[in-house]
């Protein structure tokens, strides 16, 4: 006997799942951007324009939304100690609009001096760099992390050039 889903949109039973219900599937773990989720879709083995419409769908319902991805994506790499620049590259990856992605990290309310002095306590505990060697590449370190050249000035006390875009 094969079944249906309640809302009549599912597959019977035994049969691989639609692109709405994997969709529906991968955003109950975890918010996704239109772009990745359209991406997981379409490597699952779904057509193209059912991934595009099964992503327009549920972003219709308001289970899939790019500005919630972005400020659940962005909340989470600075509580793992990352800086604005990073995150900023890494939601740009997303494909997610320049305008959203600055809403996502103006909104965090994070110390970002305070977060880079966190990381270098984790990275190098509470001793102070003994040279200007150590404290460049103290500075390389947030940078890589992607704290901006200001606040690495001000936590490492390091000569620090602006590397520029160099997460875009």
């Amino acid at each position: 006997m094969s079944r249906s889903k309640p809302d009549g949109r599912g597959a019977k039973a035994g049969k691989a799942p639609g692109g709405y219900e994997r969709g529906l599937s991968l955003l109950a773990r975890r918010e996704h951007s239109a772009r990745e989720l359209e991406r997981k879709l379409t490597a699952k083995g779904h057509a193209p324009e059912e991934s595009g419409a099964a992503v327009e769908q549920l972003r219709s319902r308001h289970y899939q939304d790019d500005s919630r991805f972005a400020a659940s994506l962005a909340r989470r790499r600075a509580d793992q100690g990352y800086g604005p620049r990073r995150i900023h590259a890494e939601l740009k990856s997303h494909g997610l609009a320049d305008a959203m992605i600055r809403e996502a990290v103006s909104t965090l309310e994070a110390d970002w001096t305070e977060l880079a002095s966190d990381q270098l306590r984790r990275r190098h505990g509470r001793r102070s760099a003994g040279d200007a060697t150590e404290r460049a590449a103290r500075a390389a370190f947030l940078l890589r992390r992607g704290f901006d050249p200001a606040t690495v000035r001000a936590v490492t006390r390091a000569e620090v050039d602006d590397p520029g875009e160099e997460f875009d």
